[in-house]
């Protein structure tokens, strides 16, 4: 601009109306610089004389320019070293600069240069710690809040990409933040020190954190002066626990936990709730029972609502850290199993083909201490021979207490043995009253537990003499039934029991007791323990009260002596046993159960009762009044986890709870329930899901859109779990989400699909045809494009499931009727659409293509004389790019290929140039994409 003023004020006074018209000659014309030539005086410039020249200029604009540029300027220079060097000595110099802007810039580019520094290492060496190293430590003490925080994020972006080296971190990195961490230090300062200290904790591993910076991380939990810093501390307390590990953790960090879950400022104690769950998974199971839970619960009950609110949404992931497969009833499924362990789980899964693989479910989300967990954990227990008949005289070696666990092919051995002896699972009270014809049953006919498949089967007894001809008295089920003689000798082998027997038949099922079909017959034997205790001094009274349980214990020993133990005779005397307790308590008599008894009944082992009762209190209303209006939501959240940590053996403690959430006022927290369910049945296994999810399965399928969706996205994860005739009652209902609440939810029907194609694998090709054939060719004829896509993926797996079914029947209908509905459609819409769908089929090979060629292919070339261009346009590109790129049509001279290329020379010569173009050019120089097809179906 100075150089513009120097001409205008050479001009002459008269030269007003200057112009070109008005020179006289070529002497007189002035031409004036553009802004070009100034861009071309730096291009004449080296990038590091540019790099000088505005680094040295007083405008900060400029300056900032150049922190921008220095790594296009360093990949200019890369292949001078000396050249890097010098760039990165003037980086040295412009991290000096008085303006923040400037620093903050040059901060934002450490990142990238030091990625560049990294893949350029032989070019120069050491450049990242020698020159860029220093400015980010720098930095982290900067006056400035926004340099602070820049270095910071780029520190943590060094870590996290490995670009610093472990000598560094050592000697460069935690010295200065140890140093800024001191009492002295600036109050922001140290906050944000303390704050990055625990972020990078997980980056420079278990050594580092201990030696250099937990010992200083545990002075700052006890900062009296600052409980900014201690609220940092408790906020990222779980991170460094989870670094330092459990020893550490027990011997150095729970001291100081305790101290902040106490202090006097809400905010701390609040930091302390939310990271619970990651404290509690470094610790044992010991400290996590004793001393965190008593913890726990005062934070639960802690005077401020915020700290209430944040104790209430991690208590059910707190409860999740007591989980432990042998109470579960879950394991880790390992990826690098054994064939062995392969070969067993294959034959667990033939003897019941209609149990699902629900009794297997990955942990990964479930923290617990990897020692507790096998790669399987297989339960067995054997009930004592002595219940209900007293102990026949045993064979040397025998033994009454159940076998220990053997190898896996010796059980597998064991397996088939059971098969060809049914006799040898049977316990000595059903030899006893063995010669009846019901105990002749074989065990082929029950149904599959995992009691009597896992555990070794016990040998064969001989019957004693004096047993035999005792047999010779057995009674029939209308002796036990219509005769007092009849019951009465079974219940009498019970009452003569020793209290002393009783136990030890108990202790001998203990270690079992995480099996259902064995707690089944603990608690019988509970019962039987009870009834043998009572006080005989007053037989009258004893004998009314003992009424109803002699009827109950009468039953159970009538299922035992009628064949051997299963799942359905287990479940029935519990029923009867629960019918007992129910009834008793409900007469009001003087005998039975006690409401603290009954209680006691439903109390578990798993998770200190006082967390469980805390956690089933979060659906009370008032609640929401006084701690959060959606701890609702947060109780459904954490449900299926907490149902894991129980076992489906407890369930029934959170089946009330389950039912309360299900009914809720609240869509969002029937919402939560619906997209966990299909988890929820996985824990719980076929018997109480049928029982207990499905009702509110139903429930939830006439809910709202918001909590429908939840089910349909694990729709085919849910009916899977469900016997096949359970399942079947669902076709009928499929038909149901094509209608939502809104229809622009096209999302909706999408999802729809997607399920359906899952779902074919779970149906027979009747039932496809019939039920699920309507949908897909509905959802074919859908407004949006997005729907019909997988909609036409959906058709073409159908014709390939119904095809594959003997006899090909359905497929051939499905064939028919693609022709009449969709490629004689009188719109072009559904023309267009019966090419999809024939696209569809070839690309996916869902039909042999000598199939294809009589059954679609014939109805599909006649389309080359539609009157609508978007229908020829499509045709091309299917004959061209799809049709014929399959082998049958390139190496076999048929008459099907000879038509195919008739119908493309046809197309060659269209009337329309884009049919031309697709049907000209060649296969490999041009793909159908799929937005190149979304906008041929567009919306219609």
């Amino acid at each position: 601009m100075a150089d513009l003023t120097l001409l205008q004020e050479d001009l002459p006074e008269d030269a007003d109306g200057f112009g070109v018209d008005d020179c006289s000659s070529e002497s007189d014309v002035i031409v004036v610089p553009s802004a070009l030539d100034f861009v071309s005086q730096d291009d004449m410039l080296t990038p590091l004389g540019r790099l000088d020249k505005y680094a040295a200029s007083e405008n900060v604009f400029n300056r900032q320019m150049v922190a921008r540029s220095l790594l296009d300027t360093l990949r200019e220079v890369c292949d001078d070293e000396r050249d890097c060097i010098a760039v990165l000595e003037r980086i040295s110099r412009l991290a000096d600069d008085s303006e923040p802007t400037v620093r903050a810039e040059l901060m934002e580019q450490v990142p990238h240069i030091a990625l560049f520094c990294q893949e350029n290492r032989p070019a120069i060496p050491y450049a990242f710690s020698k020159y860029l190293l220093p400015i980010v430590v720098r930095y982290l003490a900067d006056q400035n809040n926004q340099v602070r925080k820049t270095s910071q994020a780029a520190l943590l972006a060094l870590l996290e990409q490995e670009l610093i080296e472990r000598f560094d971190v050592e000697t460069k990195v935690c010295p200065v933040l140890v140093e800024l961490t001191a009492p002295d230090s600036n109050d922001d300062v140290k906050t944000e020190a303390v704050a990055i200290m625990c972020k990078m904790a997980p980056m420079v591993g278990k050594d580092i954190t201990e030696r250099l910076i937990l010992p200083r991380f545990c002075e700052m939990c006890c900062d009296c002066r600052m409980f900014h810093v201690r609220k940092v501390c408790a906020a990222n307390f779980g991170d460094i626990c989870s670094v330092v590990g459990q020893q550490a953790t027990e011997e150095m960090l729970l001291p100081r936990f305790f101290q902040l879950c106490s202090d006097n400022v809400w905010g701390v104690r609040k930091a302390c709730a939310e990271c619970f769950m990651a404290v509690s998974c470094a610790t044992c199971q010991e400290i996590r029972r004793t001393k965190l839970s008593a913890l726990f619960i005062n934070l639960i009950s802690d005077p401020s609502r915020w700290v209430r609110q944040a104790a209430f949404q991690s208590l059910g992931p707190f409860i999740s850290t007591f989980a432990n497969p042998s109470s579960s009833g879950q394991y880790f499924k390992e990826e690098n199993k054994s064939s062995e362990d392969t070969s067993v789980e294959d034959k667990t899964r033939t003897r019941d083909e209609e149990v699902p693989e629900d009794a297997q479910i990955r942990l990964e989300d479930v923290p617990t201490d990897p020692t507790v967990f096998n790669s399987s954990v297989k339960l067995e227990g054997a009930l004592d021979p002595d219940i209900g008949a007293e102990s026949p005289r045993k064979p040397p070696g025998d033994s009454s207490l159940p076998c220990p666990l053997s190898s896996e092919p010796h059980q597998e051995a064991a397996s088939n043995e059971d098969d060809k002896k049914p006799g040898t699972c049977r316990s000595a009270s059903q030899l006893e009253v063995g010669a009846s014809a019901q105990d002749s049953a074989p065990l082929d006919q029950e149904l599959y537990n995992s009691f009597h498949f896992w555990r070794t089967p016990l040998p064969e007894i001989d019957l004693d003499v004096e047993l035999e001809q005792g047999s010779g008295n057995e009674l029939g089920p209308e002796g036990l039934e219509g005769t007092p003689e009849a019951t009465a000798p079974a219940f009498a082998n019970i009452t003569t029991a020793t209290r002393k027997e009783l136990e030890e038949m108990m202790e001998n099922l203990e270690p079992h007791i995480d099996d259902p079909d064995v707690k089944a017959q603990v608690d019988v034997l509970a019962a039987a323990l009870r009834a043998s205790s009572l006080d005989t001094c007053d037989e009258a009274s004893e004998a009314a009260r003992r009424a109803p349980q002699d009827e109950f214990l009468g039953c159970r020993l009538d299922h035992g002596t009628a064949g051997p133990l299963t799942s359905e005779t287990v479940e029935q005397n519990m029923e009867s046993a629960l019918r007992y307790i129910h009834d008793d308590s409900d007469s009001g008599t003087s005998g039975g159960f006690s409401p603290d008894e009954e209680r006691r009944a439903k109390v578990q082992d798993v998770v200190p009762q006082a967390l469980l009762d805390q956690y089933l209190s979060m659906t009370d209303p008032s609640r929401a009044q006084t701690v959060d209006t959606e701890i609702a939501k947060h109780c459904a959240y954490s449900l299926p986890g907490v149902a894991l940590t129980l076992g489906r053996q407890n369930w029934h403690c959170l089946r009330e709870t389950y039912e309360t959430l299900a009914s809720d006022m609240q869509w969002k927290v029937r919402r939560t329930l619906a997209f966990s369910i299909h988890e929820l049945a996985v824990i719980l296994g076929d018997q109480l899901t049928a029982a207990d999810l499905v009702p509110i399965f139903n429930g939830f399928l006439k809910d709202l859109d918001e909590v429908r969706i939840g089910v349909l996205k694990h729709l085919h994860d849910f009916l899977k779990l469900l016997h096949i005739d359970k399942r079947r009652e669902y076709l009928y209902q499929l038909q149901e989400f094509l209608v939502t609440d809104n229809s622009r939810n096209w999302r909706f029907r999408a999802e729809l699909a997607e399920q359906l194609i899952l779902l074919l694998e779970l149906y027979s090709p009747r039932d496809i045809y019939d039920y699920l054939r309507p949908i897909a060719l509905n959802l074919c004829a859908d407004k949006v494009s997005s729907v019909r896509w997988i909609s036409y993926k959906l058709v073409g797996e159908m014709v390939r499931k119904l095809h594959r079914a003997a006899p090909p029947t359905f497929g051939v209908d499905l064939i028919r009727e693609l022709v009449e509905n969709f490629g004689r459609c009188p719109r072009w819409s559904g023309r267009q659409a019966f090419v999809f769908v024939c696209q569809t089929v070839i690309e996916d090979e869902c039909l042999p293509m000598d199939q294809f060629a009589v059954h679609l292919m014939p109805h599909l070339l006649t389309l080359a004389n539609d009157r609508v261009p978007n229908v020829r346009v499509l045709l091309a590109k299917t004959l061209r790019q799809t049709l014929l790129e399959k082998e049958y049509f390139l190496t076999s001279a048929s008459c099907h290929q000879e038509a195919v290329e008739q119908t493309i020379m046809a197309l060659q010569m269209d009337r329309d140039s884009d049919v031309k173009y697709f049907a000209s050019i060649h296969p490999a120089s041009t793909k159908i994409s799929e937005d190149a097809m979304s906008t041929a179906s567009s919306t219609y």
